[in-house]
């Protein structure tokens, strides 16, 4: 079945079934909460522009999930899931009205162990994070918008980020323990899932269940130095980059190259970087300093500046002009840039990215991510794009693939479109169980549609 037009009826009825939770009817609030960082694209903009919500619930606990997952069962109502937004593909922007479930307000810690923590989805990173250090833990991984992302949405709409270079990727096994969700069915009730399971309801943008708690693993917390290494070369920093990213004796969170231009949208850093320099934005844990100075010796790079774990916790970390945020330090310098995300293929010579540097020269600004994937580490790209039209920024994305590279299309909204351009089985037959009239985050999951 598929979801009928919410009218002014089944609205009435279903705030008049929940009463007593929070609900959010202004429209100006409405709209606010039906938003993510979609506007990063210029594809997204007219597909998404104007498309909100009708209503929102802020739950406050599992049992409030539980009614509003019944109300809208019940009366036919499209729900769509929510935590900060700060999402990049319109994740949580609703196609078809209905109701916003926002569960940042979902923010219990249950516990923290050695290695392990049970939180609701509404944690957000940071807070986690000062909580796990406590015991000497933290998160293995968390996206630049660590300090306003939830570990819901991180986990519902993200795949990697800070620490993805020792810790590979959400989807890798064993970075998502458990988690309980909540069915879309004529009597909603409890899953939990566990091990393998997760990857069900992982990375599914919200369309084949609610999140209400996970269990994730933790990492070793580390005092992290950050340095700035400019290199007068880019493809001498990429290969610096990839070095460090192979070296398994230097405990590292962040290798992020950026090559010239891209440094001048970082207002904070630009009167450290050299006029015509190229990059590293580096996180190390401060053991592995002297290690460290060798390498960037080695490759003739300069460190233009460096603190230690101490002086990093304060102002702004250099985490947040990696990954995503690299495009938008660039986009509130120049509002008609956009993006790509590639991932290069595993060649330690990173002769792909050179073709591809100097084949689009001054069109693509290059900007590389080192990850684990696989156990290998190999550079993705994010590479910032000056826009012309969207038949052009195809051009780009077919040349990539033509030569090897896999593109990550940060261009739709669609869940397979975008990831792993394969149909994923498995959650499209958790969703036929636990979503039978598709009411979840309608029209964006193609094995839904096409089914």
């Amino acid at each position: 079945m598929t979801t009928t037009p919410v009218n002014t009826m089944n609205l009435d009825a279903l705030i008049a079934e929940l009463v007593g939770l929070e609900i959010i009817t202004d429209p100006t609030q409405v709209a606010k909460l039906s938003q993510d960082y979609y506007n990063f694209s210029p594809v997204l903009q007219p597909q998404l522009a104007g498309k909100k919500g009708d209503l929102v619930v802020r739950a406050a606990g599992e049992a409030e999930v539980l009614r509003v997952a019944a109300a809208c069962v019940k009366f036919r109502v499209p729900l769509t899931v929510r935590g900060a937004g700060t999402g990049n593909y319109g994740q949580c922007v609703p196609l078809n009205g209905g109701v916003i479930l926002d569960l940042s307000s979902m923010q219990a810690i249950r516990w923290v162990k050695p290695g392990l923590a049970c939180v609701e989805p509404g944690v957000k990173l940071a807070n986690l994070d000062k909580k796990t250090r406590e015991i000497g833990w933290e998160i293995r991984m968390a996206p630049s918008t660590y300090r306003t992302a939830t570990i819901g949405g991180f986990i519902a709409g993200g795949s990697g980020g800070i620490g993805s270079i020792t810790y590979g990727q959400l989807r890798d096994r064993g970075n998502l323990l458990a988690v309980r969700v909540v069915t879309m069915e004529d009597e909603p009730r409890v899953i939990e899932l566990r091990g393998d399971e997760v990857q069900k309801v992982n990375h599914a943008y919200g369309v084949n269940g609610i999140i209400t708690e996970l269990e994730i693993p933790l990492g070793p917390a580390y005092p992290w130095a950050e340095w700035v290494v400019s290199f007068p070369d880019f493809m001498t920093a990429a290969r610096f980059g990839q070095t460090l990213a192979d070296s398994d004796g230097i405990i590292k969170k962040l290798i992020s190259i950026h090559a010239w231009p891209v440094p001048t949208y970082f207002a904070a850093l630009r009167s450290c970087i050299p006029e015509g320099s190229h990059c590293a934005l580096l996180m190390v844990a401060e053991s592995c300093l002297e290690s460290l100075a060798d390498l960037v010796k080695e490759y003739g790079g300069t460190v233009c500046q460096q603190k230690t774990a101490q002086e990093a916790s304060h102002g702004m970390p250099l985490g947040e002009f990696s990954w995503n945020h690299t495009t938008l330090h660039a986009r509130s310098v120049d509002p008609s840039l956009t993006y790509l995300q590639t991932l290069f293929p595993d060649d330690k010579n990173l002769k792909l990215v050179e073709h591809i540097y100097h084949h689009f020269a001054d069109e693509l600004m290059m900007h590389l991510e080192f990850f684990r994937v696989g156990g290998v580490a190999r550079p993705a790209a994010l590479q910032l794009v000056r826009y012309t039209t969207e038949a052009r920024l195809n051009e780009i994305i077919a040349y990539h693939e033509a030569q090897g590279a896999f593109i990550f299309n940060p261009h739709t909204y669609i869940l397979e479109d975008g990831g792993m351009k394969t149909i994923n089985v498995e959650q499209l037959k958790f969703k036929e169980m636990v979503d039978p009239y598709g009411l979840l985050n309608p029209g964006k999951m193609r094995a839904w549609l096409e089914r």
